[in-house]
């Protein structure tokens, strides 16, 4: 129902009118690569926005006008904090004064692939004290469908205050692609799925303030299943290139010309390219949300669990691509010096949650490689978080550091990469991205026969 035709109830036509002269007060809980872009955008269309994290020094880079995020410019960020539109704190003091709050925590899986919600939990929790008539509470992480009703409406209406009537609820599925020049939290178009029709158009009007366009549909959880079959479209379609890919390497095609060849079909066809694994904050963990839920109601996801092995398992392939080449050369990986270009879970940015190339890595340690990494967008892996359990510091490139390892690794084809002086130095080069599209006889590539075969 559009907010042209729908008459709105007594709460939800005081914040409509707020919303709509740009004096409601809002909130985001998360200042993440979720939320940090979503406050911009609310504060560049008028609205006075208060970012809550619970990260201290994170609130401070903000008050300071800087940005700790790679797509949002300092610039950005420094001209809301000056005119009094932005400031970030590290608890919901003052939630009582917000007329909005858009909750942006992660969603990440339990080591059992099970959900975990308990930054959800915590984020609804800390809203209860300060609820009261006439807020809208909106639920931007990925989850699994049932979240909102389930977790957030009954938590919060434990208040006595009804969804729908004196407070106001939606989901909207958070679709920041990190790293994307073209598409950004303003063009891309926001789903939206509120409670109640009121819900609905207090969620849209919020959002069509700010976003080019608003798409709603008919409930919260129709908005979560939205979220989960993007990016479940994306895990499953991967996991059939990954399957392929090992296909050709065991027959001798080169699986990427042929996935090259196919994009030419001007309809029914999409390419999606194999690589040494999933990564980021989403696709490697919201197909485990959907299959987790459905077995709720007795369904067995069988298709999209056996995507998530295939892709689960690319980076033993991968290390076992680095043993048979090193082989070729008479040397073990146990001892050998292995260079890893690129450890961010994809091209150009700095991001490593999820990333396949620290899967990578781990496994080679646990074999005894003698491992390096470089990154021109991370300097620093912190030991506790991935399996290898080293703090590790990105090593300058240079010719004479890829001529002294025993194998180079591309994990993440970086733009900044001298590939030419790569393969001009490198004794051997493993490929996982195709960054290198000429044929050179010290170069193997992920899903191809070696350049000797």
């Amino acid at each position: 129902m559009s907010s042209e035709t729908h008459s709105l109830s007594g709460h939800a036509a005081v914040l409509r009118k707020k919303l709509d002269d740009r004096t409601a007060r809002t909130g985001v809980i998360g200042l993440g690569y979720v939320g940090l872009p979503l406050a911009v955008e609310f504060g560049n269309a008028g609205f006075t926005v208060v970012g809550i994290d619970v990260d201290d020094r994170r609130c401070s880079v903000i008050n300071r006008g800087e940005s700790h995020i790679q797509d949002v410019p300092d610039s950005s960020v420094a001209a809301l904090v000056e005119r009094g539109r932005l400031r970030a704190v590290s608890d919901l003091a003052d939630a009582g004064l917000l007329d909005t709050i858009n909750i942006c925590v992660p969603t990440p899986l339990r080591k059992t692939k099970d959900p975990d919600l308990s930054y959800v939990v915590a984020a609804t929790d800390a809203i209860k004290p300060h609820l009261r008539p006439g807020m809208l509470i909106v639920l931007e992480s990925t989850t699994y469908p049932g979240t909102t009703e389930e977790v957030v409406q009954s938590t919060l209406e434990e208040t006595g205050l009804r969804a729908g009537t004196d407070f106001f609820l939606a989901f909207s599925p958070e679709r920041v692609d990190p790293g994307n020049e073209k598409w950004n939290t303003r063009n891309v178009p926001k789903v939206v799925g509120g409670l109640t029709p009121d819900c609905s158009v207090l969620a849209a009007a919020l959002y069509g303030a700010s976003i080019d366009k608003v798409v709603q549909v008919s409930s919260p959880r129709t908005a979560e299943m939205v979220k989960l079959l993007e990016n479940t479209f994306r895990a499953v379609n991967i996991g059939m290139v990954n399957e392929l890919a090992q296909m050709c390497d065991r027959i001798g095609i080169n699986v990427w010309e042929v996935i090259d060849a196919a994009a030419t079909k001007p309809f029914g066809f999409m390419p999606f390219y194999p690589g040494p694994g999933l990564g980021g904050h989403c696709i490697p963990i919201d197909p485990f949300y959907l299959s987790w839920k459905v077995k709720e109601v007795g369904f067995e996801a069988r298709f999209i669990e056996l995507a998530g092995q295939v892709n689960s398992t690319m980076p033993h392939y991968v290390v076992d691509k680095i043993a048979d080449v090193l082989n070729e050369s008479g040397k073990p990986i146990n001892g050998s010096r292995v260079f890893v270009m690129g450890v961010a879970y994809k091209r150009d940015i700095e991001d490593v949650r999820e990333s396949p190339a620290l899967d990578v890595m781990a496994l080679l340690l646990k074999k005894g490689a003698n491992l390096s990494f470089h990154d021109p967008f991370v300097a620093h892996i912190d030991g506790e978080h991935w399996a290898g359990g080293l703090h590790m510091d990105s090593v300058p490139y240079s010719t004479d550091v890829v001529r002294d390892a025993d194998c180079v690794v591309i994990l993440t084809d970086h733009t900044a990469f001298d590939y030419a002086d790569l393969v001009a130095s490198a004794p051997v080069i493993i490929d996982t991205r195709n960054a290198i599209k000429q044929p050179a006889p010290n170069v193997f590539k992920l899903g191809a026969p070696g350049p000797r075969a």
